[in-house]
């Protein structure tokens, strides 16, 4: 009988073990998803920053040109173009935030489970 037990035993210790490392297993694994949804949707809002700073590059120049054609003095003096200024650094100040933010999301490691209680009653 005794011998019996010390089976159902193992069985049982056997069968937590691989419990354990299932659900171990499936939480690295949720983790890893969500970390590389947080990354993509970063490097998509990256993308949209860089297509921003493109036109406003375009724009700038467009409105550079614009003046030195008027025959405008000091064009780099002028308020459309210090505003144009102010926006590209604000869009690459932002860009290089979510840079830092993508390797904070890169670097990160998964939480350590909290060991679940033996619910037996």
């Amino acid at each position: 009988m005794e011998e019996q037990e010390t089976t159902n035993e193992k069985i049982k210790t056997t069968s937590e073990k691989l419990w354990d490392s299932t659900r171990k297993t499936l939480h690295a694994a949720g983790f890893q998803a969500n970390k590389y949804k947080r990354i993509v949707q970063k490097k998509i809002d990256l993308a949209s920053l860089h297509k921003k700073v493109s036109t406003c590059h375009g724009d700038l120049g467009k409105l550079i040109d614009d003046i030195r054609e008027s025959g405008a003095p000091d064009i780099l003096a002028k308020n459309e173009v210090q505003e144009l200024f102010n926006t590209l650094d604000n869009l690459k100040a932002e860009a290089a935030a979510l840079e830092q933010e993508i390797e904070k999301l890169k670097a990160e490691e998964p939480p350590e489970e909290e060991p679940v209680e033996d619910q037996e009653s």
